[in-house]
């Protein structure tokens, strides 16, 4: 056997698409939903409550994201402990250096420095040394070179979305949803570029439907495969737990954007759905219920600043049915059409 094989085999590198585009990639959207999106949803719901305890459990949990995605990678392609361990402090470098792009930066920076750190793993007798610095060093580096420019690259969705901002209201609802929708499932930040760009308004709005699409549109487009841990893995959590199956069939991600371009335009053309509360709430979908509550707390803003008088029976229909009822049955009709056609099959969106 070749010694480059055969070294590569016993330190269980494996380089192939599958380990690296699917194992890793569904680890990654596990270890953000452990951190950033149940932190996210705690501290909604202890803000709603008023429960401060619950605020600074969440904020906590949040702060931990890019470790958390650093480790879940190493753990996926097999590291032995003390790579693992030293992850956590690729992850946090990635994930802080990368910015909008920081789910990404942390992904590709993971694995390189995960690979590195198993191949030096127990080849000397100071492995206690070697291998953390390793690890470390290569992390750090890439992310000190990469992880800003990852980041940049990802705000030049945010470029395309704050053009499209400008666009008369039925087409700016499509595309902004659209595109909010899609940086959502990816390994990007959504809400860090809808913070950046300050997307509030009728934009704001666009983008909730956007997300909601992609979130609610899995949740119920996978149901059969996952059932209600589904639902509310990804209606309350993250479609990007859907991003290892999108890698294996891509159709499986028409249903949730169809919908998202027609909740869209119905947001700001029949319903005039504004996000007037934080601008990082437009990026968040239901996550949390981060999103509709933000439309919420920009009506009661609105309110106190005498710009609106009261919220009203038609606010709540376009709220529930913006975010909730359309995305839902949409998705779930793009969907049965896509799975009599064969271009969804069972098991296409089973979650890991």
């Amino acid at each position: 056997m070749n010694p480059v094989r055969a070294f590569l085999k016993r330190k269980n590198i494996e380089i192939s698409a599958r380990r690296y585009g699917i194992d890793a990639m569904s680890a990654m959207a596990q270890g953000l939903f452990a951190s950033l999106l149940i932190g996210t949803i705690i501290d909604t719901v202890g803000q709603q409550a008023g429960i401060d305890y619950l605020c600074e459990m969440g904020s906590y949990a949040s702060s931990m994201a890019g470790p958390a995605m650093a480790v879940a990678i190493g753990f996926a392609l097999g590291a032995p402990p003390l790579v693992l361990f030293s992850l956590i402090a690729v992850g946090n470098a990635a994930n802080t250096l990368g910015g909008a792009g920081g789910p990404l930066a942390v992904y590709l920076i993971a694995i390189v420095a995960a690979e590195f750190g198993k191949a030096v793993s127990k080849e000397t007798k100071v492995d206690i040394l070697v291998t953390p610095c390793v690890t470390i060093a290569v992390g750090v580096a890439l992310s000190s070179l990469c992880a800003p420019v990852i980041g940049q690259a990802a705000m030049t969705v945010g470029a395309v979305i704050q053009w499209a901002t400008n666009l008369q209201p039925f087409l700016m609802g499509i595309v902004v949803s659209v595109l909010v929708g899609i940086a959502l499932t990816l390994p990007i930040s959504s809400a860090a570029i809808c913070a950046a760009l300050g997307l509030t308004g009728l934009a704001g709005g666009a983008a909730v439907a956007g997300c909601c699409a992609q979130m609610v549109g899995f949740a119920v487009l996978s149901f059969r495969e996952n059932r209600w841990g589904g639902v509310v893995s990804q209606g309350l959590g993250t479609s990007m737990l859907q991003m290892s199956n999108i890698l294996r069939n891509p159709r499986v991600w028409i249903p949730p954007t169809l919908a998202s371009a027609i909740t869209g335009p119905i947001a700001t053309c029949v319903f005039h759905l504004e996000m007037n509360g934080a601008a990082v709430s437009s990026g968040m979908g239901t996550c949390g219920l981060v999103g509709p509550i933000g439309v919420y707390t920009g009506w009661v803003n609105d309110i106190a600043a005498g710009t609106r008088t009261a919220i009203t029976a038609m606010d709540w229909i376009g709220l529930l049915l913006i975010c909730i009822v359309l995305p839902a049955v949409l998705t779930w009709a793009f969907g049965l059409a896509l799975r009599r056609t064969g271009w969804i099959k069972d098991g296409d969106l089973k979650l890991d």
